[in-house]
């Protein structure tokens, strides 16, 4: 391998309803090397899983239409193919250590999240960055992150 190729970095499933902040995170995560799916909701996203490549990792909001994130998470617990993905949760809602160990989550981030804290949190989690050399962490821009900022759960 040359000098100048980089191994593949890990795949990653965003389930997120909001639009805006599901495709700024596919586009920020896309951007530094990351194999980025989206799903926008719970039921989305285990038809994603059972039908596409296994994800590393699966960042999930918990307060969605059709299928809410607590309920994913009990269905991912129920199968053994797809119980030992890391789940982190990026939410609004309370980040109480019961809820946490309630869900199996790897970490809770709260909403809105800083775009470091969320590289940093998946370099940690997926075992990525520590061999590689870390590309530059993109910002948001201030218009990107105010409008995450104000994204309803």
């Amino acid at each position: 391998m040359s000098s100048t190729q980089r191994t593949p970095h890990k795949r990653i499933l965003v389930v997120e309803d909001n639009f805006s902040s599901r495709e700024l995170m596919s586009m920020i995560l896309g951007g530094i090397g990351y194999m980025v799916s989206t799903a926008g909701n719970g039921e989305e996203a285990i038809a994603r899983l059972r039908t596409s490549g296994r994800p590393d990792m699966i960042l999930l909001d918990l307060r969605m239409p059709v299928m809410d994130g607590w309920t994913f998470c009990e269905e991912v617990k129920r199968d053994p193919e797809l119980a030992s993905i890391p789940v982190v949760i990026l939410s609004g809602a309370d980040a109480s250590g019961e809820q946490n160990v309630t869900l199996e989550a790897v970490r809770f981030l709260h909403k809105p999240v800083d775009t470091t804290e969320l590289i940093q949190t998946i370099e940690q989690c997926c075992g990525c960055g520590e061999t590689s050399p870390k590309p530059p962490v993109p910002r948001a821009s201030e218009k990107e992150a105010q409008a995450l900022a104000r994204t309803p759960e």
